[in-house]
């Protein structure tokens, strides 16, 4: 199958997508469809499957989040030094950062 998209990100993750498959099946020993047609997993497993996956996505998620909250802090208090440094005090900065609105 050729993949007629000229959409790099389409095809980066089409790339991932392979990738991925092609150690689900080294560590599997077999493709989804022969699991289907082997009749290894059914319906059931496969829902079972996606219900894992979604619940660490969720957990990745908030893991983001607290790296992207500290990543904010730290470019915050480097920015408030570099005002320092330059001898300003930085009292006519006003920054208000609310983090639920943020993450």
């Amino acid at each position: 199958m050729r993949i007629k998209t000229e959409d790099k990100i389409v095809q980066q993750v089409l790339k991932k997508m392979d990738e991925r498959s092609l150690i689900g099946q080294k560590k599997y020993g077999a493709t989804m469809m022969q699991e289907i047609e082997g009749e290894e997993k059914d319906l059931n497993r496969f829902l079972v499957d996606v219900q894992e996956e979604l619940m660490d996505a969720i957990l990745y998620l908030e893991s983001a989040k607290h790296c992207l909250r500290d990543e904010i802090e730290e470019a915050m208090l480097n920015r408030i030094n570099i005002i320092g440094q330059n001898g300003n005090d930085g009292e006519h900065y006003h920054i208000e950062v609310n983090e639920e609105e943020i993450l």
